[in-house]
């Protein structure tokens, strides 16, 4: 699992250092109005996607990301490469490649590669009154699909669908800028896509709630929690939700670092899978 992380870091960083050499002919968003980066690609606030769009780039320009992330849970590790492009502050396309270690079952890592479509649909995060609303569905495949079809997983891919509304509400907590984000969700996925996808009695799709609420101090902080709702369809293998308490930096428009504390519940039959999550992100 090392050499296949350690070859896709590579291959982010390679990416991060092109596009930090590129000239920023885009960027004409505020900044943080991005987000940080979901562990699928998309953007978000780490742990779900949000309505926003990767970057800062405007109506006219075109943006790009690139990000890395990692979990350090109780028993798990959890790995995230990820690269999005932004056309015209419309339509977003990314991908994100999840590793998760299962060195503490003496097993060779399980590795989810996740292919993303993001459209806004109407609204401004900051201007419009009433936020701004999109919608994505995620393709997501396994690179080895043995053992979640030995644990009673139907399938080794899926398609995800949801539907975001985020809004940042401008002085709305003591003069403080707060940023909310809903997302409605159609999924069959088991641990994210990486314990495969439906289960031994059931294939239909689950509809699943997402959320998160930031408080901005300033435009360069922000802190915050998420709550992720997943549908537990294995049979002795429970699956909880997930969810965290985040801080996002953004110490200037085109760089961002995320520190949190991460609780994804049971995964594969081992409880209290808690930990640090780290991650990185650079966007224009």
């Amino acid at each position: 699992m090392r050499s296949v992380r350690e070859k896709y870091s590579c291959v982010l960083m390679l990416l991060a250092l092109l596009l930090a050499a590129l000239p920023a002919q885009a960027g004409s968003r505020l900044t943080a109005t991005g987000g940080a980066g979901s562990i699928e690609g998309s953007a978000g606030g780490g742990l779900i996607p949000w309505a926003v769009l990767t970057g800062t780039a405007s109506d006219t320009e075109t943006g790009a990301g690139v990000g890395m992330s990692h979990a350090w849970l109780d028993d798990y590790q959890l790995h995230t490469l990820s690269a999005a492009v932004t056309i015209n502050n419309r339509l977003e396309l990314s991908v994100a490649r999840q590793i998760l270690s299962l060195d503490t079952l003496g097993l060779d890592s399980l590795q989810l590669d996740i292919f993303g479509l993001k459209a806004r649909l109407w609204g401004d995060l900051v201007y419009s009154r009433s936020g701004q609303f999109s919608a994505g569905v995620q393709y997501k495949t396994l690179e080895d699909d043995a053992l979640p079809l030995a644990l009673g997983a139907r399938q080794g891919h899926g398609v995800d669908a949801y539907l975001s509304h985020s809004k940042l509400w401008l002085g709305a907590a003591a003069g403080y800028n707060l940023l909310s984000s809903v997302s409605l969700r159609a999924t069959r996925a088991n641990q994210l896509g990486l314990l495969g996808f439906g289960g031994p009695q059931n294939e239909a799709y689950h509809a699943v709630w997402e959320g998160a609420l930031a408080l901005m101090p300033n435009a360069h902080l922000a802190l915050g929690m998420e709550y992720r709702q997943k549908p537990d369809q294995l049979n002795g293998l429970p699956e909880d939700d997930a969810k965290d308490l985040f801080v996002a930096w953004f110490p200037q428009k085109h760089v961002t670092a995320t520190l949190a504390w991460l609780d994804m519940g049971r995964i594969a039959g081992l409880d209290r899978q808690q930990g640090v999550y780290a991650a990185l992100q650079l966007a224009f």
